[in-house]
């Protein structure tokens, strides 16, 4: 089995580039191989551009998805966007690892997300969900936050922890991933230090191990639930018996919150 790590922080010796060391080393230790790409470390550029297509459709404007699938069919993607496919090709596991900075991932993997999925060779309008490029294949959020577990509960001042990582966990099942339930890293305290020291180094080997311990046993982790493609109508809208399984995709247009 092998695995690939994608991460996206930008200091070498960030709690987040500890963890994919750390389950780097936990899962070689299970008889795994594993692999890693540092985005900031190759220097991944997140912005699309037209000047990374030599071969055209419309030199005059530029259309991502006709430049991304003119390019996929014809092998002409930039060179570090295929090996990018080609190291998710061979992994059985991506884990995509980041801080949650403003509530979203940092820009750099939104960009890796807008690059390397690219259109024809990561996803087409027939190539998706049960019928994606990655299907078989298993993918996993790790997550730093600044506070605490309950801040982000459903009542926490931060917001619903699960909410906020539904869309990113969508684009993993958008391209076939079974995705396995995130692993969250609360109090990680970066920059600013409200605890104790002695509390936080307790609190950070504490999350260390859960994580080397959640990747050994990965089998035994759930999966989080998507509807597959035959759930949609013809006109793209949830049909009649198909399960609920997130207020994101639902019947009601207004929820009851209390």
């Amino acid at each position: 089995m092998h695995a690939h790590f994608v991460l996206a922080h930008p200091e070498p010796q960030s709690f987040n580039a500890h963890l994919v060391r750390s389950g780097i080393d936990a899962l070689r230790a299970a008889g795994w191989s594993a692999s890693v790409s540092d985005l900031y470390a190759i220097g991944f550029d997140p912005c699309e551009r037209g000047d990374y297509f030599a071969d055209r459709v419309d030199p005059r404007r530029f259309d991502v998805q006709s430049e991304q699938r003119h390019a996929s069919e014809h092998g002409s993607l930039p060179a570090h966007v295929r090996e990018e496919l080609e190291r998710m090709d061979r992994a059985d596991l991506l884990i995509l690892q980041y801080p949650m900075w403003w509530h979203l991932p940092p820009a750099i993997l939104k960009g890796w997300f807008d690059r390397v999925w690219a259109y024809g060779a990561a996803y087409t309008s027939t190539k998706r969900f049960e019928g994606g490029r990655f299907v078989g294949k298993r993918a996993m959020l790790s997550v730093t936050v600044g506070t605490s577990r309950e801040t982000y509960m459903h009542d926490g001042r931060s917001g619903d922890i699960d909410l906020m990582l539904w869309p990113v966990n969508f684009n993993l099942a958008y391209v076939g991933y079974t995705v396995v339930d995130h692993f969250v890293s609360y109090g990680v305290e970066a920059g600013l230090r409200y605890s104790d020291p002695s509390e936080i180094e307790a609190r950070l080997k504490r999350i260390v191990a859960d994580f080397r311990a959640s990747l050994r046993e990965i089998d035994k982790r759930s999966a989080i639930p998507f509807n597959r493609k035959a759930e949609w109508g013809a006109d793209g809208r949830i049909v009649a018996g198909a399960p609920i399984h997130s207020p994101f995709i639902r019947r009601k247009q207004v929820l009851d919150l209390e």
